[in-house]
């Protein structure tokens, strides 16, 4: 990954699931890591996993919605050099009620750990990117966004929104590289709830979800993470503001 080898880059959704198996995989191409996500004992071990490698790696626990938190995984990655960019892969699906069923709380976790979070690494962290006039910054995206799926209404409202700021910003911010990744369906915890939901239109999730994994059909973590390497190992830059499907690579 010569794009990549021996820079810095901020990845958030990072103490499990995608985000977890993809900190590896970057480590393991030489890439230093400033790691986020709001739980502090599997951060720890996921570092530490990175640091077996031979990379730096860091981590800040806390809500990347949070300006500060935002602010101190952008300035722990310059202080480590040669920052180059991010990988928002944090998310929450709130599975199983009705969109009238989410009180405010639930509705703004979900919308925070996705739209709000994205914003959030935006603002700290593509100034940095301008100026020194690369970068790179990955979304993970959703068919959630295309869709009005009974049970994960917030997500899916949250996902269209991510991807549509990430167009925003390929637009207004052409030096960088940025991406919309789809990571595939993926046996992570995310789905294990969404097969065990209850609410108002958990019936109508489970209907969906379950046979997905009755039917074998579910990327591993690790899979889905080495597809976004694979695809990153290429020339990401011709993709700019695009969604990139890892079922259709």
């Amino acid at each position: 990954m010569t794009l990549l080898r021996n820079k810095t880059l901020v990845l958030t959704g990072a103490s499990m699931g995608i985000g977890k198996a993809l900190a590896s995989e970057l480590a393991v191409e030489g890439v230093n890591l400033v790691l986020g996500a709001r739980s502090k004992e599997p951060l720890i071990i996921t570092a530490a996993m990175c640091r077996k490698h031979g990379v730096k790696a860091a981590f800040v626990c806390g809500d990347v919605s949070s300006t500060n938190v935002a602010r101190q995984l952008v300035n722990t990655a310059k202080e480590f050099g040669d920052f180059y960019g991010f990988i928002h892969a944090a998310g929450v699906l709130a599975p199983g009620p009705a969109v009238w069923e989410l009180n405010k709380s639930q509705f703004s976790e979900v919308m925070n750990a996705s739209v709000t979070g994205a914003h959030q690494l935006i603002r700290q962290a593509v100034p940095e990117l301008l100026w020194r006039g690369d970068g790179l910054a990955v979304f993970f995206g959703s068919g959630a966004a295309d869709r009005a799926q009974p049970g994960i209404g917030a997500y899916c409202a949250a996902k269209a929104a991510e991807e549509h700021l990430a167009r925003q910003l390929a637009a207004e911010a052409p030096p960088l590289t940025t991406i919309i990744w789809r990571p595939g369906i993926v046996e992570t915890r995310m789905q294990k709830d969404a097969r065990n939901s209850q609410g108002q239109s958990a019936n109508k999730l489970k209907a969906v979800f379950t046979p997905w994994k009755e039917q074998g059909l579910l990327l591993t973590p690790e899979e889905s993470a080495r597809g976004l390497v694979r695809f990153l190992k290429d020339d990401p830059r011709k993709k700019n503001g695009e969604v990139v499907d890892i079922r259709k690579l």
